[in-house]
């Protein structure tokens, strides 16, 4: 974090500076086996866990064993992490790298690119049937698991709750995506499993992070905010529990197989 002074203006025209502590954001670069895979703009804190939560998400790797090590570099324009896949994992970082790097002008190029954005999704591990309560109970508490927002304001939380609510684990970051990657890495590579409560995030549900929890075997998503129609689709399809404008004294579930008007 670093401090920012500003003028603070009220209605009327008082003005008064103010010093706030900002979060840091600063590109992280993604390499796997060598090869350049992504920039993103992150929160350079747990970086060892985002690449783990990045690369089971993007399914280079199944297990956490599949990642040999993983180096982090600093330099001056940002962070290198280094990551070395095991040799089984070779061909699909290179299948994937192809689709992530091929011209997308022609129509063939294009059609592949589609297939590989919209890859089918394994059927969700289930389990996820924690009460309402334990979810009004873990809204209650996220807050006090965030010390990095409750200095700046400005970055998405991601929390693994167990089934009566308690908040087990967060992981911080101003992309929510980063957050959640961050906080699937920690599960894996702890080793501690996804077979009861839910994970809780601070944010909009995107496709992404709907595809984020059923590939990293989370049996129940809760979102603060509203989903896209590409999240919902996504989620019956896999079969997730999905519980979304999670707020203090109402949340939305989504009932499985019915239509909007059924």
């Amino acid at each position: 974090m670093s401090e920012v002074t500003f003028d603070r203006i009220k209605v009327g025209g008082e003005k008064q500076p103010v010093t706030r502590e900002i979060a840091e954001e600063a590109p992280v670069a993604l390499e796997f086996n060598g090869l350049g895979y992504a920039v993103l703009m992150a929160t350079p804190a747990d970086l060892v866990d985002l690449a783990y939560g990045f690369a089971l998400a993007d399914r280079l790797i199944d297990t956490a064993a599949d990642i040999k090590d993983v180096e982090i570099h600093p330099t001056p324009s940002g962070h290198i992490v280094r990551t070395f896949l095991a040799e089984r994992c070779r061909p699909r970082l290179l299948d994937r790298v192809r689709h992530r790097t091929s011209d997308s002008s022609c129509g063939l190029c294009g059609i592949e690119n589609l297939e590989q954005a919209m890859r089918p999704l394994p059927r969700s591990v289930g389990g996820g049937h924690a009460p309402e309560r334990a979810i009004f109970a873990a809204l209650a508490a996220l807050a006090r698991h965030q010390p990095l927002n409750r200095s700046t304001g400005a970055v998405h939380a991601a929390a693994w709750c167990d089934a009566e609510g308690g908040v087990q684990r967060v992981r911080e970051d101003v992309g929510r995506h980063n957050a959640f990657d961050k906080l699937i890495g920690s599960m894996l590579r702890a080793g501690d499993a996804w077979d009861v409560g839910f994970a809780l995030l601070s944010s909009r549900c995107s496709y992404e992070l709907v595809e984020k929890a059923v590939l990293a075997g989370c049996p129940m998503l809760v979102t603060i905010s509203a989903p896209t129609s590409l999240a919902v689709t996504r989620a019956r399809e896999a079969g997730l529990r999905l519980i979304v404008l999670a707020r203090p004294d109402a949340l939305l579930v989504l009932t499985p197989g019915r239509e909007a008007g059924a």
